[in-house]
C-alpha cells in the first residue's frame, strides 16, 4: 500500500478562507500573489510621489540660488584675510616669524645632554 501525497484535511478545514485561498494559489499563481503584490508596488509608488516632491522642494529652500547683486553684497562687506596669518591661527604658532632661540636653564646637578 502506497502513502498518500497529500495531507489529509477534514471537510471544515477546506471552508476556512486560507484554505481556498492556498487552493487557487496552487492553481493560479500570478493571479492570486505576483498581479495583487505588484498592484501594492504601483499603489506605494503613487501614494509616496507627493510625499518625496514635498521633500526636495523643502530642501531646495534650504539651499537656493543667489542673485548676482546678492553675491556682490556679500563680497564687499567681507574683511581682508591674509592667507598666511590664517594659516599660522589655525595652525596654532602665535609668532612663528617672532620666535628666539632660548636657553632652559638647568636645575643644580642636571645633565646638559653634553658629553
Amino acid at each position: 500500500m502506497a502513502f498518500q501525497s497529500n495531507k489529509f484535511r477534514a471537510a471544515s478545514e477546506m471552508n476556512k478562507a486560507g484554505m481556498r485561498y492556498r487552493a487557487l494559489m496552487a492553481k493560479h499563481p500570478f493571479l492570486t500573489f505576483g498581479l495583487p503584490f505588484m498592484a501594492v508596488i504601483v499603489a506605494g509608488s503613487f501614494v509616496l510621489t507627493p510625499a518625496t516632491a514635498v521633500r526636495y522642494e523643502r530642501q531646495d529652500r534650504k539651499v537656493r540660488q543667489m542673485t548676482r547683486e546678492e553675491e556682490l553684497g556679500i563680497r564687499r562687506g567681507a574683511r581682508k584675510v591674509d592667507m598666511r596669518d590664517e594659516y599660522n591661527r589655525l595652525a596654532g604658532t602665535k609668532d612663528l616669524e617672532n620666535w628666539e632661540q632660548k636657553r632652559v636653564k638647568r636645575l643644580p646637578g642636571e645633565n646638559d645632554g653634553i658629553l
